[in-house]
């Protein structure tokens, strides 16, 4: 027979159309007539490898649709685009597929696979008519021979399809657009390797090159699609390290890899932000985000992660001391946030593993590790992490915990069981001999508890003392929980032990809880006083499970049999207050905070404070100490606490800033409540919300009502009233009004001593007199009101008394004491004392008032040296602001309002009753501070350095904040310190290491002898970018920032040197690729730095103007060229491109999540549609730049190398013209590779322009 070169449409047409039921025929029938069979595949061998001809045939599309339709293509693949591209896509997948289950069905083995049939014809089928010639032809050993050759030659065709460049690359199209087919064909292929006689007795292909070809499909498209093409570049980015450069992460170059997880540790301990996002989800995001940029394994993700946790822990030793989160909040970072984001991590994987096994037995998890693999991962980097003795030293505080944990493991080892009870109460006596704990043994304990591992850790290599002495002297009964858990009653005792030690356990805590909510009036006093323990702040195993049954109990229900005219809650009274008063310490607060609990927690706090608030003070209980409660005092309680969850703290301008106002100004009362109830209505109906209902306790009980804030209509009605007094000041006060007499009824109260004449403070406000002062009883009786109505009349009274202090009517230590008595009455006065007098600042209608000791306290003793301080923080940090004037001859002053905030916050005595004030009221008075003239922040930080000593550190550090406030050049410089802290960049001995010591170093405080240590420019950062008014001007700088660091790396001594020398040698190329391999790691630190600070900077909001205004504007704008010339000069151009990639494409990350999961990613279709709208308008030459070809270049090459190799579902909300257009444009720089690798990912449509351009391309 002599086959004609006949092209394949023809042939598919005369084979199927021409003659209908002779290609439905040939396959099914093969063992009836093997020469057919043969013919068929002669041809397809000869005539499926060369489509170019096809696909620029007249008749290309009608053939293609008819191929489709004849073969219901689209039935079988479920995909409805009919695209002629796609549709030759599916007919080539078709071709080898149908090749696959004939051969399989051949030897018998088609009932091995999964499916156990077929989806195409190809299973022999009997013959209609049968002949006797037809018979005896079946039965001649030729006959059978042919059959045999036949199933061999179809394994070779199937081989060659998978070898070809083309045709290889249009089946990795169909594997990454029909995952599922493909999933049950390599199944399928899997069994043909493993049980194939023919494949094994073949002569031009084995079974492991026939899975190899598969198992090496990932590389056809996107082998080159890292490239930016200059040849030395290109060696290597092109060799995977634009996303490895940075070597593995054994030692200490995964600095640039993980430097954004630092950044956010440290920035997430900022005690004046309270975050309505939790940080375990935003951890994970920043996780999943850096593993997929820097393309590292989840081994090298892990350890990352523990490293900057454990970092964050050593930064904090010896910290100085101040009314700001501390050691027990970043211990909850390493010790439950990280296990945590490292569960949903192992937890999402293995969920994915186990949903694509329910959803079809067949169906393969495309491109991801075996399944465990990041358990796996986990497990050896868990073990890895011994080798970081220095990071593992646990902090003084914690030691006795740390070598409890390694007993445990050193007594599991022995195989010497006893109960946590012995743990609780193991003394240092007690402990094994050589027992030393560290960090590590309460890593583990934290993973084990959450089920990431098991207790088989206990016995790896070098993680307990083998040769440790073991006490054999176990106590048979001891006081904890153990005892609470075989039923002992809660005695005084043992309430005090498990005040002071945290549950171990979910059992334990459940327990706790079982008794807060069915237990007697006593037990659950005792039950809320342990929740609100150790448990809350360092029952790391537990800590989420205890946070949200503290929630719980805030909100209990209403019982089935009440009928009472007033709420449920108030008989509740003595029973929140203890929980109030258990979780506002800063630390608390701080850690519902990381836990996301804040909006749950504010939706809490609402019902109290209306209920509470609209009850007289009549209301009271008597405590077992015999202290009186009442219900003003609960009401302030928890209206404190929930004015600390949102931003009330920060000064008025941030109301009037429009553009400039820094983010975060949304977080008010409304919007938290909203983020509630979008949580609550969303919840459980994500497979990451499932992940979570099974770690959940089944115990708790939390309501799902929406709840607005409509429904608490006192809360409004004063919120209303606080927005009023920051935007206009006060309109006259109506006599005879309650109002009135409330406001007349305080005054008296806080100025009896000093009535002048009869004369009523209120007639400077209200332009009316008032009666003489009545008795302190009447006065005593007309405040017995509720707490709403005395915050209603308190702005009035502070105004009153204001003015009568400006007018020398009312002694300024009086105002002060007045004020005092105000929030004793009433704490939840502070908060109007704060937000009305905040306002009254920003105003500028009161003249500043001396503080001259005499009538206001002075400042003068150290207030020379507190400026010192100041100036040599900024300077140590490379910042000079010639400006800045220390020890002027002027006496001190400060605005009235402010004047009289600090005289007020001074009366406080420090103890633990006044801390939950201290802590809303100071960080008010910092931020309002912060907004004056120079020196009001240093004043004010004298006057407290004086009250108290131990916080001078801290209070000098927070006054040297203010400067960066007021000076946007000296944000700048501080920025720019940020930077020169990249290795080798820097003069200064201070950052001589480089990397994150040098951007962090280690907090600050009196480390050295003389006074305070410098403070790292990245820790002052982090403290100061939430008080810059405008953070819109930071995108720019800090790409100007970038470009200069490349230009520093590129045109460094040490580097060009290499250069110089490694030019002769004689394997000069490559060394020079390492020299330049080392030059890229340098420019990832700086980019990743410079992505992380605009980020943490701005959000969302500052990586989307940077992207859509800020990036396009640098591009169209001229640049002058590198001055030095020759080979470095075209270097910086490069490396500035490939900067520019990698620090978009991880503020990408950063803000969007590499997936669709997070809420964020709604808005990146449009950003990122615009953005590369941008791109392939420039290179169609529709735009024209400013900037040098080679960084352009670099740039668009390296972010679609990025976008393409690393965040895939990006490319799926770009619309599919501006990827082809982009592509065309790819193609004219003769990147051919990466413009099939973007088409491939766009989606069917993109998809049929991929495989027509593969073809086009040729092999």
């Amino acid at each position: 027979m002599i086959l004609v070169e006949v092209p394949i449409d023809l042939i598919f047409l005369r084979l199927k159309l021409t003659t209908p039921g002779v290609y439905d025929r040939v396959i099914p029938n093969r063992k009836f007539h093997p020469a057919a069979y043969r013919l068929y595949m002669e041809l397809l061998r000869r005539h499926a490898f060369s489509l170019k001809c096809q696909i620029n045939g007249p008749n290309y599309q009608k053939i293609m649709k008819s191929v489709g339709d004849v073969l219901h293509l689209s039935q079988i693949f479920g995909v409805q685009v009919s695209e002629p591209g796609l549709l030759l896509v599916e007919f080539v997948f078709s071709i080898v597929w149908q090749l696959l289950d004939a051969s399989l069905d051949d030897e018998g083995l088609l009932e091995l696979t999964p499916e156990k049939r077929s989806i195409w014809p190809t299973v022999t089928q009997d013959m209609e008519i049968d002949s006797v010639d037809n018979f005896n032809e079946k039965r001649s050993e030729h006959h059978d021979v042919l059959c045999k050759g036949n199933t061999t030659m179809a394994i070779e065709i199937i081989g060659e399809f998978l070898q070809n460049k083309v045709t290889s690359r249009i089946l990795f199209l169909a594997r990454r657009n029909m995952s599922s087919h493909w999933g049950t064909f390599i199944q399928q292929l899997r069994v043909l390797a493993a049980k194939s006689v023919a494949l094994r007795n073949a002569r031009h292909i084995t079974p492991e090159a026939l899975l190899n070809l598969t198992s090496d499909m990932h590389k056809v498209v996107s082998r080159k699609c890292k490239t930016i093409s200059q040849q030395e570049f290109n060696a290597v980015i092109g060799s995977g390290s634009l996303t490895t450069s940075s070597g593995q992460c054994h030692g200490t170059s995964p600095s640039a890899h993980w430097l954004p997880i630092d950044l956010f540790l440290e920035d997430a301990m900022d005690g004046s932000q309270v975050a309505a996002t939790g940080a375990v989800e935003s951890l994970t995001g920043l996780v999943k985000a850096l593993q997929a940029v820097n393309g590292t394994t989840w081994h090298d993700t892990f350890l990352g992660l523990w490293i900057a946790a454990l970092r964050l822990v050593q930064r904090e030793r010896d910290i100085s001391e101040g009314p700001v989160p501390r050691l027990d909040t970043c211990l909850c970072m390493l010790l439950s946030i990280t296990p945590l984001v490292v569960a949903n991590i192992v937890e999402e994987e293995e969920s994915e593993l186990i949903d694509g096994c329910d959803c079809s037995p067949t169906n393969q998890i495309k491109e991801k590790q075996s399944p465990g693999r990041c358990r796996q991962d986990l497990i050896s980097s868990l073990q890895m992490l011994g080798d970081y003795e220095a990071l593992l030293t646990p902090p003084q505080p914690v030691r006795s915990v740390a070598n409890q944990a390694a007993a445990k493991a050193i007594m599991f080892v022995s195989g010497l069981t006893v109960g946590n009870g012995y743990y609780e109460c193991m003394s240092i006596n007690d402990m094994p001999m050589n027992c030393s704990g560290n960090m590590r043994h309460l890593i583990l304990e934290a993973c084990i508890a959450r089920n990431l591992l098991d207790t088989s850790a206990y016995v790896w290599p070098g993680y307990v003392n083998a040769r440790a002495n073991i006490p054999r002297n176990v106590p048979v009964q001891v006081i904890g929980w153990s005892s609470l858990m075989k039923g002992s009653p809660l005695t005084p005792t043992l309430i005090n032990t498990l005040i002071a030690t945290p549950a171990s356990s979910l059992a334990e805590i459940e327990k706790i809880y079982e008794i807060a909510t069915k237990g007697s009036d006593d037990e659950k006093i005792s039950a809320a006083s342990i929740l609100c323990g150790a448990s809350l702040v360092r029952g790391w195993n537990i800590q989420e499970h205890t946070i949200l049954f503290i929630t719980s109990l805030l909100s209990p229900p209403v019982p089935a049999d009440y009928s009472g005219s007033e709420s449920h809650l108030i008989s509740y009274g003595p029973f929140f207050n203890i929980l109030l008063v258990g979780i506002s310490p800063v630390d608390c607060v701080q850690i519902f905070s990381l836990h996301g609990l804040v909006p749950l927690l504010a939706g809490t706090l609402m019902p109290l404070c209306e209920v509470f608030g609209s009850t007289s003070p009549n209301v009271s209980w008597t405590l077992p100490t015999g202290e009186e409660l009442t219900s003003h005092a609960v009401f302030s309680n928890a209206f404190t606490l929930l004015l600390r969850l949102w931003r009330f703290n920060h000064p008025p301008f941030e109301n009037a800033m429009g553009d400039a106002t820094p983010v975060g100004s949304q977080l008010t009362p409304e919007y938290l409540l909203l983020v509630r109830n979008s949580k609550l209505s969303d919840f459980g109906k994500s497979p990451k919300d499932h992940m979570k209902l099974k770690r959940m306790s089944k115990n708790l009980n939390i309501s799902l009502e929406l709840i607005f804030m409509d429904s608490f209509p006192k809360l409004k009605s004063w919120y209303r009233q606080h927005q009023e007094c920051i935007a206009s000041t006060l309109t006259g006060l109506v006599q005879g009004t309650t109002v009135h007499q409330i406001v007349d009824a305080l005054l008296n109260m806080m100025f009896r001593k000093i009535s002048r004449g009869g004369q009523s403070l209120t007639s400077t406000t209200s332009g009316s007199s008032s009666s003489p002062a009545s008795g302190a009883e009447d006065v005593s009786m007309r405040l017995k009101v509720p707490a709403w109505d005395i915050l209603e009349g308190a702005p009035y009274v502070l105004d009153a008394a204001l003015t009568a202090c400006a007018h020398g009517r009312l002694l300024p230590r009086d105002l002060a004491t007045g004020l005092k008595d105000l929030a004793d009455l009433l704490p939840a006065t502070l908060a109007t004392i704060v937000s009305y007098l905040s306002a009254e600042v920003t105003r500028g209608i009161w003249k500043p008032v001396f503080m001259n000791g005499t009538d206001w306290p002075s400042p003068s003793a150290n207030l020379f040296m507190v400026e010192q301080q100041i100036k040599k923080i900024i300077a140590a940090t490379g910042v000079d602001i010639p400006s800045l004037a220390i020890g002027g001859s002027s006496p001190a002053m400060l605005p009235l309002p402010l004047a009289a905030l600090v005289s007020l916050t001074i009366t406080y005595k420090l103890d633990k009753a006044s801390e939950r004030f201290i802590v809303l009221i100071g960080p008010a008075l910092s931020s309002l501070a912060e907004s004056c003239p120079w020196p009001c922040m240093p004043i004010i930080a004298s006057l407290w350095a004086q009250k108290v000593k131990r916080w001078s550190d801290f209070l000098v550090f927070s006054a040297s904040r203010t400067v960066f406030h007021h000076n946007i050049d000296a944000v700048v410089q501080l920025l720019r310190s940020c930077f020169t802290s990249i290795p080798g960049l820097s003069p200064s001995t201070i950052y001589s290491n480089g990397g994150v010591g040098a951007l962090l170093g280690h907090g600050f405080g009196s480390h050295f002898s003389g006074g305070m240590s410098a403070v790292a420019p990245g820790i002052l950062y982090l403290r100061v970018h939430r008080s810059v008014r405008n953070i819109m001007f930071m995108t720019e700088e800090i790409v100007s920032l970038l470009m200069s660091s490349v230009r520093d790396i590129a045109n460094s001594g040490l580097f060009r040197e290499n250069l110089e020398k490694l030019k002769k040698a004689k394997f000069g190329l490559r060394y020079r690729q390492v020299s330049l391999g080392a030059a890229t790691t340098r420019v990832q630190f700086a980019a990743s730095l410079g992505a992380s600070l605009v980020w943490l900077s701005g959000g969302l909001s500052l990586v989307q103007l940077l992207i859509q205004e800020t990036l396009p504007s640098w591009f169209l704008s001229a640049h002058t060229p590198d001055q030095d010339g020759g080979e470095p000069g075209g270097l910086v151009a490069m490396l500035s491109g490939y900067a520019l990639a990698y620090f978009v494409v991880l503020c990408g990350t950063l803000a969007w999540g590499v997936d669709s999961s997070s809420p964020t990613s709604k808005r990146r279709p449009k950003v990122l549609g615009a953005h590369l709208e941008f791109l392939a308008s420039a290179i169609d030459g529709k735009i024209s730049l400013g900037c040098e070809y080679a960084t352009w270049h670099a740039y668009v090459t390296g972010f679609v190398s990025l976008m393409v190799g690393c965040t895939k579902k990006w490319v799926l909300d770009v619309n599919v013209d501006v990827l082809r257009r982009l592509s065309n444009g790819l193609r004219q720089w003769n990147e051919e590779e990466l413009a099939i690798a973007l088409l491939g990912l766009g989606g069917a449509e993109a998809t049929a322009s991929a495989a027509e351009l593969i073809i086009e391309i040729g092999p």
